[in-house]
């Protein structure tokens, strides 16, 4: 990596104001906040629920707009983007974890797995490999070929993890990844993101839990839609 690139932040957020609604019905999700996530950077976003963690992590990846301030990956400021170069820059340079999977019913685990490859084009016999390597980190592979209504919750969710991690994005957001877990399981998802950001990948991840905080580099709470 050259020696310039290595100081532009993998994520920065500036003044970030994001607001729902219209008149009197405004109501202010995020207020004015700013941070910096360095490559590599395992971070742990606390606070209550509403506070506006889930919020953040839908800008950071590209799910939506901020209504004022920017948001900036890899040196993109994802308000100049228009609609193919957010969705390109979604696609391969991020990686999310849903609160509740976001699974496509009719399709099976494998294909599940494997949607964010078939987007980017990668022929089928790679897709074949690299999902099943991405199903046995997260000890799925038995569970390939079954759909998604008959996974329990825990399996669901390392299923949405090995969806978000297979094309290999540069920055992974995890909104809960161990709330529907046990507690052996949730310790091997958090020590598999935290190998991620040992090798070079940002890891953002919202989190009511001490454990899942304790794995990361940097903790910020969050209250009221700003920084606490």
């Amino acid at each position: 990596m050259p020696p310039t690139e290595a100081l532009v932040p993998s994520v920065a957020v500036r003044e970030v104001v994001k607001e729902y609604g219209a008149g009197e019905e405004i109501v202010r999700a995020l207020d004015g906040v700013s941070l910096e996530v360095a490559r590599g950077e395992m971070v742990a976003l606390v606070g209550p629920s509403g506070c506006g963690k889930s919020t953040l992590l839908n800008l950071i990846g590209c799910i939506d707009l901020p209504t004022h301030g920017e948001v900036v990956l890899g040196g993109a400021s994802t308000s100049a983007l228009d609609d193919d170069a957010l969705t390109a820059l979604r696609r391969n340079r991020v990686g999310t974890v849903f609160q509740f999977f976001n699974l496509l019913p009719a399709m099976r685990i494998a294909e599940n797995v494997g949607l964010p490859l078939a987007l980017q084009r990668v022929g089928r016999d790679e897709i074949g490999q690299r999902v099943m390597a991405a199903l046995a980190q997260v000890d799925l592979s038995a569970k390939a070929r079954a759909f998604p209504a008959e996974l329990s919750g825990g399996q669901l969710q390392r299923a949405a993890i090995a969806r978000a991690i297979i094309h290999r994005p540069a920055i992974v957001l995890a909104d809960e990844p161990t709330g529907n877990l046990d507690s052996q399981t949730g310790t091997s998802v958090l020590r598999l993101l935290r190998s991620l950001a040992d090798g070079g990948q940002t890891i953002l991840m919202a989190t009511h839990g001490a454990e899942a905080a304790a794995i990361c580099d940097r903790t910020i709470a969050m209250r009221d839609g700003r920084l606490a």
